[in-house]
């Protein structure tokens, strides 16, 4: 496996016994489907997996994409909830910049007083679409660095057990829900050191400062009431089948829509298309290379082998798993080889 980093070569790390693994759903929209279908299909997905025994079932904000529809994220994560019983649910995540920390707090103390010990909250800080759309959002882009540091603590301050700020969240204070910082910088590693909060890194797309920032936010790590040891989730991305050649053509539907997310033109999540890779212009294969440390494409045999290899190098603590697959029998099957690895990982 190709190092991202050739100047970080950890030794490997000691892996536990039945490894965690999550799910992170976009509930993307294929062509020719509904935002409708797709929340079905979602339903489905967190049903089997967590009777495969996933950890949790993560919905991540954004808008103004035409193939994801998980735009209202907190009444998306309620719906999930509401038809699983006991796998946690949660946000990976919530953009803080487009809202209020007090309508969060109230909106995911709601959560958490319908589904007790289930729900998370991860917090980001970009706002999950363009400019336009986020002026539409929120109306004031806030440009200052502090401002998400900020957000964070007043969100944290208004689910505490004895809040400071004299505006109370109801409900939501004393219910301490689980509160994550997401990124993809260095950033969000240094405040979830500092905070002594849990770091979630989004690797499964832009992988570029994976490992110094694991590096910064493990070396700079402050105990908290929350958590007294760091502790890293890694986004990777899953292309399982019962075939080397069947996974490789599974991965072309998101290899498309990545290209035409980052070339400005976002689209639905479209039908798989033989040899998509040969065919794409050099920047675009050098951008598809770029997230090969941080996907496993193959049959069980091959996928293990990358996935303990990434776990090995990261000591990742847990993998939130990303099957952006067009067919969604083939996406359930992604799911069901990485859930029957999850022994021979530890």
């Amino acid at each position: 496996m190709r190092r991202l980093y050739p100047e970080y070569q950890p030794e490997p790390y000691a892996m536990k016994p039945s490894y965690p693994l999550s799910v992170l759903d976009l509930s993307p929209v294929t062509q020719g489907s509904t935002p409708a279908e797709s929340f079905r299909r979602s339903v489905d997905i967190a049903r089997h997996v967590e009777n495969w025994g996933y950890r949790r079932y993560w919905l991540a904000e954004h808008h103004g994409m035409p193939g994801i529809a998980s735009a209202a994220t907190s009444v998306l994560i309620g719906h999930i909830a509401s038809q699983t019983r006991q796998i946690r649910v949660g946000a990976g995540g919530i953009m803080l910049p487009n809202h209020s920390p007090l309508l969060i707090a109230e909106q995911f103390g709601t959560l958490e007083s319908l589904y007790p010990d289930r729900i998370d909250l991860g917090l980001g800080r970009a706002p999950g679409s363009d400019p336009d759309t986020a002026r539409a959002l929120r109306r004031n882009l806030n440009s200052d660095p502090d401002q998400f540091p900020r957000d964070v603590m007043e969100l944290l301050d208004y689910l505490s057990d004895e809040p400071r700020n004299r505006i109370l969240a109801v409900p939501g204070k004393g219910l301490n829900v689980p509160v994550w910082i997401l990124g993809s910088s260095l950033f969000g590693a240094q405040l979830a050191a500092a905070l002594g909060l849990p770091y979630a890194f989004a690797s499964h797309f832009a992988p570029a400062q994976l490992m110094p920032a694991i590096d910064i936010y493990r070396r700079q790590f402050q105990p908290s009431a929350y958590l007294d040891k760091p502790y890293v989730m890694l986004g990777y991305n899953l292309f399982a089948a019962d075939s080397q050649e069947e996974a490789e053509l599974l991965a072309s539907s998101w290899q498309q829509s990545f290209v035409s997310l980052r070339s400005g033109r976002p689209i639905q999540l479209p039908p798989p298309v033989a040899n998509y890779y040969e065919q794409c212009s050099p920047p675009a294969q050098a951008l598809l290379d770029s997230l090969l440390s941080c996907t496993a494409v193959g049959d069980a045999d091959r996928v293990r082998e990358q996935m303990q290899s990434f776990i090995r190098l990261t000591g990742a603590d847990e993998l939130m798993l990303n099957a952006n697959i067009y067919d969604h029998r083939k996406r359930l099957r992604s799911y069901e080889i990485a859930a029957e690895l999850r022994h021979s990982l530890a």
